[in-house]
């Protein structure tokens, strides 16, 4: 079997771009990929577009071969945009792996360690009073895991930390009374924060409030989440910005992280995130799967989570919650991952289980999409 084209699509699908990656080969077995970096699909295009020129001709099924020529083919090795180009690539190589030899993907990756995948639901509102409902909704609906979002990311231009920290506190704390003990609770701060700030936070909320903080600061400094991690008792669930197993290792030797958020659409794929999820696996700590795209890094990511021993739960952007985010569009999506309550069931149809109907895709015209740049009061940029 050979490759024989790989075609990259921008998609607008709900409220953003996805970037998928077809995989052909002459024996007409074809494989899905998907790329995570959000907001820059133009740039992983072009990366795509340069292995695509070395990649013609190759085995598909010699995925880690094909990893390692890519990663490794230029001098400026890794990088999000390249390893995110990497990443769809090799989810569609075990596609047509899966494919080929007529097992899912999880098969490929040692067999399936569990029949169901948990998730976990996400409440995005600066409201008290919403985030009570919403998350109380979920609980009857069987979620245990609920993900909040601080105060502040509904606003498309202005972000002040401290006034942030101010509105999110109560926030949190109602949610905690409203729902008790039994429920998981997160609360995401898309790396926001200082070192100062981040510890503020966590030090104004009463002891068992939040189960697990996510990516409260920026993750290019190691020392400063060591830092911060001094000033806190709430467990960090961080990593869905690593491209790399050299990026997860100073936080996993070092035992920062406490949930892994690692996304299969930017680590490097199959052959990349098993590698890290083993050594997580050494060190105890759980895959908490980064999962804000579409069906196909779902189901990649359904994938993952049935194949390894240590896993917690799956970020689910479909939920009650957020219906009105259409990243599962089933006119793209003819075939994808179905919920079954709070869990999706581990597929098992041949590779991801996953069609895409590339007619329709074809005739979308490109949407650009900027993410926001948002400043601070004084009129500074601060990260989004």
């Amino acid at each position: 079997m050979k490759i024989t084209s790989i075609t990259s699509y921008i998609v607008w699908v709900g409220v953003r771009n996805q970037l998928l990656v077809k995989v052909d080969t002459d024996e007409g077995i074809y494989g899905w990929g998907e790329s995570g970096l959000s907001g820059r699909e133009r740039a992983v295009q072009g990366a795509i577009e340069h292995y695509r020129e070395f990649l013609i001709g190759r085995d598909p099924l010699q995925a880690g071969a094909i990893w390692q020529e890519m990663y490794r083919s230029q001098y400026f090795e890794g990088g999000r945009v390249l390893t995110a180009a990497i990443s769809a690539i090799d989810i569609a190589l075990y596609d047509i792996k899966g494919k080929a030899f007529n097992v899912p993907v999880c098969q490929l990756l040692g067999g399936k360690q569990r029949d169901r995948v948990p998730t976990f639901g996400t409440i995005i509102s600066d409201s008290t009073a919403e985030v009570v409902e919403k998350a109380k909704l979920l609980q009857e609906r069987g979620w245990k895991c609920i993900r909040l979002v601080a105060a502040g990311q509904e606003n498309p231009a202005t972000y002040e930390p401290r006034e942030s920290i101010a509105d999110t506190v109560p926030m949190v704390i109602g949610a905690r009374e409203a729902l008790g003990s039994d429920i998981t609770l997160g609360l995401e701060y898309h790396h926001r924060l200082s070192v100062a700030e981040a510890a503020s936070f966590c030090n104004k909320l009463p002891n068992g409030t939040l189960d697990f903080i996510e990516e409260p600061i920026r993750d290019e400094s190691p020392k400063s989440y060591k830092s911060l991690r001094t000033l806190t008792n709430i467990p960090f669930a961080i990593g869905e910005e690593f491209s790399s197993k050299w990026q997860f290792l100073p936080y996993i030797e070092d035992d920062v992280i406490q949930f892994c958020r690692i996304d299969i659409c930017n680590v490097g794929g199959f052959t990349e995130a098993m590698k890290v999820a083993g050594w997580c696996e050494a060190h105890y700590i759980d895959l908490m799967p980064h999962n804000p795209l579409g069906p196909i890094c779902t189901a990649a990511s359904i994938h993952l989570a049935a194949s390894v021993s240590n896993f917690s739960w799956l970020e689910c952007r479909s939920t009650p919650a957020e219906t009105h985010l259409n990243f599962d569009s089933p006119e793209v999506f003819p075939v994808q991952p179905e919920l079954e309550g709070a869990d999706f069931p581990v597929l098992d149809k041949p590779g991801l289980g996953i069609e895409v109907d590339e007619e329709y895709i074809k005739r979308q015209a490109f949407k650009f999409s900027e993410p926001p740049h948002l400043r601070r009061r004084d009129g500074s940029f601060t990260n989004w």
